[in-house]
């Protein structure tokens, strides 16, 4: 191992929700306005539900829904079939690729943290629902404000996405970790929880800055402290309830959840 076996080596990150786009605005967006392309309309909502997943997933889960497909039939005269969900996501790509340049801006508290990291030694990778195209907007979006993981890996970069293991067992793998229990998720999704777990590593879920909560950074801090109190609770039992060992508000908060982490370590050596 390249750290002791008491001591986190390796922290990934997700990115939007995550480490930029407060509020995972972008993909959420992009779906929407993909579907009213295709004349099916989708709430945010809706939109949200399946996200951390790789895109197509994403597409075919929606269409899953009863409600969207009923939508869909309507419009179309038919159920959706696999040809539909290939033409919704290839609408989609160009689409979200677009969308991106806007929704770029690290959320507060990611650079300083990744510094923290990297000053005790801590490798850092992103992993994404987005494809490899997408994935290589944000890597140089957010190079250009400071923030440059040591790998990315893309939902196409695998076999399977997530909740599957892989992109995170391919990030450990790259990184040259010496073992997985020394390895940190940070995701703001159920699906990117679960990929964590499912790969035996800590997980530690977002809840403000993430899709849980879904508000931009400016409309989290106008909501009165009740619905702020109310939202972070909802958010913090659905990620928690999906696995996750900590639930933070953003990741500027993730240094003390590593501290704490590494003294669990230390005493046991596992997650």
């Amino acid at each position: 191992m390249s750290k002791s076996n008491s001591a986190v080596e390796a922290v990934i990150f997700d990115w939007a929700g995550t480490v930029v786009d407060y509020g995972s605005r972008a993909p959420a967006s992009a779906f929407v306005e993909v579907f009213r392309r295709f004349d099916v309309a989708i709430s945010v909502e809706e939109a949200r539900g399946p996200m951390g997943s790789e895109k197509r997933a994403h597409v075919a889960a929606l269409l899953a829904d009863p409600g969207i497909a009923k939508r869909f039939e309507a419009a179309h005269g038919h159920a959706p079939t696999d040809t539909d969900i290939d033409a919704i996501y290839q609408a989609f790509i160009p689409l979200q690729i677009e969308t991106l340049a806007s929704h770029a801006d690290l959320i507060p508290g990611v650079a300083e943290t990744a510094a923290w990291l990297r000053e005790r030694g801590v490798k850092i990778a992103g992993n994404t629902g987005y494809n490899s195209e997408m994935s290589a907007v944000n890597e140089r979006l957010a190079a250009s404000q400071g923030y440059r993981p040591d790998i990315c890996v893309a939902a196409n970069d695998v076999p399977r996405g997530r909740p599957a293991p892989d992109m995170a067992l391919k990030c450990a793998l790259d990184l040259g970790v010496g073992t997985v229990r020394g390895c940190v998720k940070v995701d703001d999704t159920i699906p990117g929880i679960l990929e964590g777990m499912n790969a035996g590593m800590w997980t530690v879920g977002v809840s403000v800055s993430g899709n849980e909560v879904g508000l931009s950074r400016q409309e989290w801090e106008a909501l009165p402290k009740d619905q702020q109190k109310q939202r972070r609770a909802a958010a913090i039992r659905r990620l928690a309830e999906a696995g996750a060992d900590y639930v933070i508000d953003s990741v500027a908060d993730l240094p003390a959840v590593i501290e704490k982490i590494n003294r669990r370590l230390a005493a046991d050596g596992r997650p």
